[in-house]
């Protein structure tokens, strides 16, 4: 009853008059301007405050109505917040206290600003006891400085040395878990560098997986051993060692599955994801698929994760020239309700992925009957395909590069050769002027290939020059990392072997 009267006072004295959040109740409201805003931006509407202005008011958006709009929707955003259903089937035990902890640590820091010690501590014993459970350093230091000080006021000794020792103890482990994440945020700030510019790295990162199978063998903290796992995929991703890489990933996977009292998520995901990626680097179709179907469980049908691992699973099919598991797995995604709502780069990607399933189907259906009963798939209409400019942003142009490619595939098959021509030339200024050399290294290689069969007519029994650019290519194999600069349908060797096939 303490407890209650404490809480009581401070909230008579300071409670608002209304709590603005957005709860199923008030988005019944489709008359409001705030609910108009939150279902247009769900629907991804806007792209800047320009079209969100224009939208609600007809203004611009400096005008004051859509500012003070803006502002007043921002604080109703934050304010539900707190109010997260944390209870969802898909979040993890672990996740889901986190943020309980989080949540109350807030409430235990607002009693106490306003004089409600005896009430601050009760709860800060119910947050300890959770964090303690699941090995929430950060929380056990917060909460144990607290009870700490309240026992020394409250003259409690023994609860002051039990509160003393779990701060020292816990100190200790959030020191290692901060150390943890430094070397692992050390390693993927310098992950996407050129191999140029990352010569610190590949010195240092030896020094970093040793210091945290150090940290680990020190303190039992998930947060450490996640990141020791982690950073040992990097290492050996960097040297190409997937075989090694995979080894590591299995042994992150087993010690979630020991530890189901830790179980995160996005952190199953970031290694079963590495699995899919020296499956495909490894070429290993067979335990890839095994691996990808067996992700595939894991993981919400639909959510972003479950569509990346699509993406590379569709990868993988491709690269080892599984091309109608590649078709079922397109459509596997594709019939997702969810696909059609995709935005953005990862929309622009699956959208290319679909060009070259068919020109897989337009070039082999000849040869292979199952791929020649795909012949009349919807959606694709190659005729506007062709005449479409391919203009892409800047920081998207390997897009622009990969479509006017496919554009000279389906016109090879046509022999429309003076268009192919004139692709190649496009693709030649950009090579010369726009591509970073190291960045695009593979891309501007196919490039100088494509040139030389321009300058042979297209006679393959011309060809000159080409097997200079030939070999850089194998000298430096594809390694895919996420990025869209690395990404290639097909690999660039095959696809200079295609092209050759289909001229002979």
């Amino acid at each position: 009853m303490k407890n209650l009267i404490e809480i009581s006072k401070i909230v008579t004295k300071k409670k608002v008059k209304k709590i603005e959040i957005f709860d199923d109740h008030s988005l019944k409201h489709k008359n409001s301007k705030f609910n108009e805003f939150y279902e247009a931006l769900m629907e991804n509407r806007f792209k800047n405050d320009r079209d969100a202005a224009s939208f609600l008011y007809s203004c611009s958006p400096t005008d004051d109505k859509y500012r003070q709009l803006k502002s007043r929707f921002r604080k109703r955003l934050l304010n539900t917040l707190f109010f997260l259903d944390v209870n969802l089937p898909s979040t993890s035990n672990y996740e889901r206290a986190y943020f309980s902890c989080n949540k109350d640590w807030t409430l235990v820091r607002i009693l106490l600003s306003n004089g409600a010690e005896h009430t601050a501590a009760s709860l800060a014993r119910q947050i300890l006891t959770t964090a303690l459970k699941f090995k929430f350093a950060d929380v056990i230091v917060n909460c144990s400085r607290i009870l700490r000080k309240y026992a020394s006021v409250t003259d409690s000794e023994k609860e002051y040395e039990l509160y003393d020792q779990y701060s020292k103890q816990y100190q200790d482990v959030l020191d290692a878990e901060i150390r943890s994440e430094e070397l692992y945020q050390r390693v993927i700030m310098n992950y996407h560098r050129p191999p140029s510019k990352n010569f610190n790295l590949e010195e240092k990162i030896d020094v970093y997986c040793d210091a945290l199978v150090g940290l680990s063998e020190m303190y039992d903290s998930p947060i450490v051993i996640y990141n020791m796992y982690l950073v040992w995929a990097y290492r050996y991703e960097m040297l190409n060692d997937y075989d090694s890489m995979l080894e590591v990933c299995k042994k992150a996977e087993k010690y979630i599955e020991d530890n189901p009292r830790y179980y995160r998520e996005d952190m199953l995901a970031t290694f079963q994801m590495k699995k899919m990626s020296a499956f495909l680097h490894l070429q290993d179709y067979k335990n890839g698929k095994v691996n990808a179907e067996k992700c595939l469980q894991s993981f919400p049908e639909g959510s972003k994760t479950w569509f990346d691992f699509m993406e590379y699973y569709l990868l993988l099919a491709l690269h080892t020239e599984n091309y109608i598991n590649a078709l079922a797995i397109y459509k596997r995604a594709e019939s997702n309700t969810k696909f059609k709502r995709m935005t953005g780069i990862p929309n622009e990607k699956w959208a290319i992925y679909n060009t070259y399933l068919n020109y897989i189907i337009e070039s082999q259906s000849d040869t292979n009957p199952i791929l020649r009963m795909q012949q009349n798939r919807k959606k694709f209409r190659l005729s506007r395909f062709l005449n479409d400019n391919l203009l892409y942003p800047k920081d998207q142009r390997v897009f622009t590069v990969l479509l006017l490619i496919a554009q000279i595939l389906f016109l090879l098959e046509k022999k429309s050769y003076s268009a192919v021509t004139e692709r190649i030339d496009r693709l030649k200024g950009y090579a010369n002027r726009q591509l970073k050399k190291e960045e695009f290294f593979r891309a501007i290689q196919f490039i100088r290939l494509l040139q030389q069969l321009s300058k042979a007519d297209f006679q393959v029994k011309n060809l000159s020059n080409t097997q200079k650019y030939y070999e850089r290519l194998t000298e430096q194999p594809f390694k895919f990392r996420g990025l869209i600069s690395e990404l290639e349908i097909i690999p660039y060797e095959r696809l200079w072997e295609m092209i050759l096939e289909r001229l002979k």
